[in-house]
């Protein structure tokens, strides 16, 4: 912590330069440097001054506290854009949290208070006076709030029904700020100046311990495993707290001053490094980082992950959030073959596909839907040519392409040939029409089929082989071989089967006698 003289604010989020953070120049080249290398997409969405916390609404909008300019934000997360009027608080709003009634409790740290707003409506319910230097909230299981007291040492509940405090101050270490719950009902509190996290049993409101060895801890959040990772600003690291023994079990090095941590729905935890101006992504499963720090925008303090997977980001000197977005992978294509007519409706399962387009062998599948954890699409297929075609998922993350991942099929359509009877008159023998004829029909159609070889036979012997016409009839002249029709008691055609460029065609035939007018 500088030497230098602070106002409370400064003391909370710190507003002057860190020690060992990037200059905006210095971040600059690295931005350059870097940015193509992780596979994904950065926006940046303009909001108010100094923006600290974020907190998602039932709706699946975000909620973002400006530190600066007293109030709360509200972004869309399906356009990413601010929408509605600003949200008035107390003075110097900071993490805020969202209860299981729809209400949000935002603490202000300079105000001394908390400011309750209903998210339905977006509108102010009421402020409840809490001294002490309210820092960031958390729900409980009962539903009620935990809000820590940065200047009190304490944290402080409050009744989520009649939004009124309960219970004596629970004793912390100095300058509590995160909170987190376990599964186990366990409550961590990272505790900035006293280098310690209080662990408090929220089902009697008690101290079960405090955990020694950390450095600046100021943020902590919860793991699939259900242990606890916490965020030391001054060793650049995150620690993972065995939640079963309340020990340190191991430390991750992160980048530089990471003020926030969270754990996404893919089970990653990312931190907000607001001395290198980047965040972190770290794989649960293994306790390693993944890939190289993610650029973002100017000093970030604390982050959320949507159920899309998309990671919020507040940046606090630069007045924005930034967006990050995953490029999308593909785990499956269901079914993955379909006739070559197009109009299969194929299940694309894998991650990180919100706002998804789809390419099927080069041309764009109709009616993608995307559902909302954007682990899944479905998709109607274009018109192909017969065999493999290669499917391209792109987001505005990037995009992934599947090497033949869809079979286009030629459809098998039986048909049915018929044969006209032979018009003779048997004595003596006489043609009273000059043409056989055979009509060629698509089964599945119910549509002539143009353009196909139709062979005439009187048992063993030739009479012909002709076209079908636009009509799907075959004609062939009967006035030549009329006496061996008459021997055979009338003639056979057969249709030997085709490919087109839309289906097979089965096989078919047909036989007809000598009818006398």
């Amino acid at each position: 912590m500088s030497s230098s003289v602070q106002s409370p604010q400064q003391e909370l989020l710190r507003t002057a330069l860190l020690a060992g953070q990037v200059p905006a120049a210095a971040t600059a080249r690295e931005a350059s440097r870097t940015a193509a290398a992780p596979a994904l997409a950065v926006t940046t969405i303009p909001v108010g001054s100094n923006p600290v916390g974020l907190a998602f609404i039932p709706n699946g909008d975000l909620y973002v506290a400006n530190s600066g300019s007293n109030n709360v934000f509200t972004i869309d997360t399906a356009t990413d854009t601010v929408i509605g009027a600003a949200i008035p608080t107390g003075t110097t709003p900071a993490w805020l949290t969202v209860a299981p009634n729809g209400n949000a409790y935002v603490p202000n740290n300079i105000s001394n208070n908390v400011t309750v707003i209903d998210t339905a409506t977006s509108t102010v319910l009421t402020t409840i006076p809490l001294s002490g230097g309210p820092s960031a909230a958390v729900v409980i299981p009962s539903g009620n709030v935990y809000v820590s007291r940065f200047s009190a040492s304490s944290v402080q509940q409050i009744d989520t029904t009649t939004n009124t405090t309960v219970g004596a101050a629970i004793p912390t270490g100095s300058g509590p700020v995160g909170i987190a719950v376990a599964p186990n009902g366990k409550a961590y509190v990272a505790n900035r100046n006293g280098n310690s996290v209080t662990v408090i049993d929220t089902a009697t409101a008690t101290v079960v311990t405090t955990i020694p060895g950390f450095n600046q801890p100021n943020f902590v959040a919860i793991g699939p495993s259900g242990d606890a990772y916490v965020a030391n600003i001054g060793s650049n690291s995150v620690s993972l707290v065995n939640t079963t023994t309340d020990t340190v079990a191991t430390t991750i090095p992160v980048g530089t001053n990471p003020w926030g941590i969270t754990v996404g729905p893919d089970g990653n935890a990312y931190t907000a490094n607001r001395g290198s101006n980047n965040v972190s992504v770290i794989d649960t499963t293994t306790n390693t980082t993944i890939g190289a720090p993610i650029p973002v925008g100017s000093q970030p303090i604390a982050l959320v992950v949507a159920p899309d997977n998309k990671v919020y980001v507040t940046n606090i000197a630069g007045g924005s959030v930034s967006v990050i977005q995953f490029d999308p992978t593909i785990s499956s294509i269901t079914p993955n073959s379909g006739p070559v007519t197009g109009g299969t409706v194929v299940t694309i399962t894998g991650t990180n596909l919100t706002g998804a387009s789809v390419d099927i062998g080069g041309n764009p599948a109709t009616g993608v839907t995307v559902n909302s954890t954007g682990t899944q699409l479905t998709a109607t297929t274009p018109p192909g040519a017969a065999g493999p075609a290669d499917v391209t998922v792109t987001t505005p993350g990037g995009s992934v392409t599947v090497v033949g991942g869809f079979t286009y099929v030629v459809p098998v359509h039986a048909t049915s040939l018929t044969a006209t009877p032979a018009l003779t008159k048997l004595f003596p023998p006489h043609v009273y029409f000059p043409f056989l004829t055979a009509t060629l029909t698509d089964q599945v159609t119910g549509l002539p089929v143009p353009g196909q070889p139709i062979l005439f036979k009187a048992g063993s012997n030739v009479l012909g082989i002709a076209n079908t016409d636009a009509q799907g009839v075959a004609r062939v002249n009967e006035t030549l071989t009329l006496t061996l029709i008459l021997l055979n008691h009338g003639y056979e055609v057969s249709f030997a089967g085709a490919v087109t460029p839309t289906a097979v065609l089965s096989p078919s035939s047909d036989q007809a006698g000598v009818v006398e007018p």
